[in-house]
């Protein structure tokens, strides 16, 4: 079953993370955006609906590759419609698909426009194994001479009673490397020729990160409230 929650306020499009810098607005006021830019893709490359998949969804795939770098059941799908051989595929669950076709460019300056509220998505930077004070902010234990416990959790639990570990108790564990979504981020500039959106703050992950933007979901405005 398809949630609310789970549908984008709008059609988005994919594109590669390539770095931060800082932006200047026209009244001087200084302010740190992160460089998207695109490579070639964002066409349309299925259609679902709920008659044929049960609900209604447009599927898009970016960035070009050479043709064995993906299956035979891959190019097949894209082949279908005659698309280009792309990488990425990602399905974007929308309240409505009318206005979509196979084969469809998707252009980024139609979709967005300077001042919007978008939503990013996209994959942290992995930082491997961490223990308890980096992964959660623990605080460290006297570093004096006699102590054992410098940087160690210490308890993590009762002993007798409950006698085992609670779920969900933070301790050492791999950090980084999840999905992750900035939520109402302000597209500060779009530049057509260059092909770079610039977005302000930071997003998920390093340069050359697979980046998700969609039209921030706002309740009431283009999300139902119920």
């Amino acid at each position: 079953m398809v949630t609310r929650s789970s549908m984008e306020a709008g059609i988005g499009v994919m594109g590669t993370k390539l770095g931060m810098m800082t932006y200047f607005e026209p009244n001087g006021k200084v302010v740190p955006v992160t460089v998207v830019g695109f490579r070639e893709g964002n066409i349309v490359t299925q259609i679902k609906t709920q008659a044929t998949d049960g609900y209604d969804a447009v599927q898009v795939g970016y960035r070009r590759v050479r043709d064995k770098k993906l299956t035979k059941p891959e190019i097949g799908h894209l082949n279908k419609i005659g698309a280009i051989p792309m990488r990425h595929l990602q399905e974007f669950r929308l309240t409505s698909i009318e206005g979509f076709e196979p084969n469809q460019k998707l252009v980024v300056d139609e979709l967005f426009k300077e001042g919007d509220l978008v939503d990013v998505a996209g994959t942290t930077i992995g930082k491997g194994f961490q223990g308890g004070i980096k992964r959660w902010n623990f605080h460290r234990g006297p570093m004096s001479h006699g102590s054992k416990s410098h940087r160690a959790l210490g308890s993590i639990g009762a002993g007798t009673t409950p006698g085992h570990v609670y779920k969900g108790k933070k301790m050492p564990g791999r950090m980084g490397g999840t999905k992750t979504k900035i939520r109402k981020l302000k597209i500060m500039k779009i530049d057509n020729d260059l092909r770079i959106v610039m977005i302000q703050g930071a997003l998920p992950g390093k340069p050359g990160n697979l980046l998700r933007i969609t039209p921030a979901k706002i309740v009431g405005k283009n999300i139902p409230k119920n």
